[in-house]
């Protein structure tokens, strides 16, 4: 039968208390609208710059790694439209999401930013759940305690090897990719 918590030690105990404190300053709400004055004004948002279609020997060379792609706006774009075409885009909007993430200087940004992408890709059940082992999704909950822009690196790293490995190759077959690099 189970003694439930009073079988833990202390240290144990007072452990999971910090870590759960810590973690409830993420799901507070501001009490009212002040809470949310940014302390420091930050960089106007640029505008998309018009995606230039690539030649045929810049999208040939895409086929070198998925870096490739994502590193080019029109290969991203083309990628992520491939992508919801098959109806499994969750993965890129990760992907893309933590990019955007690592850029967030502000502080409250930033916590509200990883609760968003922790609650929406990461959580069990979530609406948007990404596909990582038990492991990552543990080491990620732990960087949710302190974050910086590396938290949600490990669990970024190893969607990126799941696309690379898996829907990278049908969008290199794929005859929107096809299209790319014929003259």
């Amino acid at each position: 039968m189970c003694k439930g918590l009073a079988a833990l030690p202390q240290s144990c105990l007072e452990r999971a208390k910090e870590i759960k404190s810590k973690l409830g300053v993420l799901l507070q709400k501001p009490e009212n609208a002040i809470d949310l004055i940014i302390p420091y004004p930050e960089k106007a948002e640029k505008k998309p710059e018009k995606q230039q279609k690539p030649t045929p020997e810049e999208a040939s060379q895409w086929r070198e790694g998925l870096d490739r792609v994502l590193n080019n706006s029109y290969g991203l774009a083309a990628f992520r439209s491939f992508l919801q075409s098959e109806f499994s885009d969750e993965n890129i909007e990760f992907w893309m999401t933590c990019e955007d993430f690592k850029k967030t200087k502000n502080p409250m940004k930033m916590a509200t930013k990883a609760k968003k992408i922790y609650e929406d890709f990461i959580q069990s059940e979530g609406p948007r759940e990404v596909n990582i082992d038990h492991f990552t999704k543990d080491v990620t909950l732990r960087n949710l305690v302190d974050l910086s822009p590396t938290t949600f690196d490990l669990a970024q790293k190893r969607i990126f090897a799941l696309m690379e490995k898996d829907s990278f190759g049908r969008f290199l077959r794929s005859e929107q990719y096809q299209q790319l690099i014929v003259t």
